[in-house]
């Protein structure tokens, strides 16, 4: 197609997509002559794929461009592409490792990690921007007298490993490796936000019905 038929099906302007070249967030076409380039069905997922980034998810067109740039490197293996990628997605606060608060929550996440057998997390767990993350997230709630170890945290763990299957499933219905892990982004900026509304209708329903109104 031309750019002109992309502008059309993705819905996002010429001018825009002209951006998105320049910047390296789309491949260039395939050059039909000095003027003239054509585009495929890759050019459009890909596009919209960008626009879920930036504008769905606002991500900033610097941090969009790394994202995508570990989504390409088909160099990596399979968990390493799809790491890099999420990694590369915008994160939460760095951990005060001086707070007694994130002392004790890093001890109960790495007591979870092993309770559950989770050896990768375990091993990437002074790289993970994800580890920090929920480490900073249980400091938290000890910080507000929440006795928040890794016991309580165990059940919602193995609820999310299940999700986790799930993903991985529709994954895998996706013919190429660049598609399935594009797919595995634009879940995590998509679909988190739906797994969080359904976390709390679940919790609204439970408490009617265990409760009343």
């Amino acid at each position: 197609m031309r750019l002109a038929e992309l502008s059309e099906r993705s819905g996002v302007s010429t001018a825009t997509i002209k951006y998105y070249l320049r910047e390296g967030l789309l491949a260039p076409g395939r050059q039909i002559n000095t003027t003239t380039a054509e585009y495929d069905e890759g050019h459009l997922r890909r596009l919209r794929l960008v626009r879920a980034l930036i504008q769905v998810g606002r991500i900033p067109v610097a941090t969009a461009r790394e994202v995508l740039g570990h989504v390409d490197d088909d160099s990596l293996g399979r968990t390493i592409r799809l790491g890099a990628a999420l990694w590369a997605l915008p994160q939460g606060p760095e951990p005060d490792d001086a707070d007694p608060a994130v002392v004790a929550a890093r001890r109960e996440v790495d007591r979870l990690l092993t309770g559950l057998g989770w050896e990768t997390a375990r091993e990437l767990s002074p790289l993970s921007p994800v580890h920090r993350s929920l480490v900073v997230a249980v400091a938290a709630l000890i910080r507000l007298g929440y006795p928040w170890n890794a016991e309580l945290m165990a059940p919602y763990a193995e609820l999310m490993h299940q999700v986790a299957n799930q993903d991985l499933d529709y994954l895998e219905m996706h013919a190429s490796e660049a598609e399935r892990v594009e797919t595995a982004v634009a879940a995590t900026v998509l679909f988190e936000p739906v797994l969080t509304a359904l976390h709390r209708l679940a919790q609204e329903e439970e408490s009617a019905r265990r409760y009343g109104l």
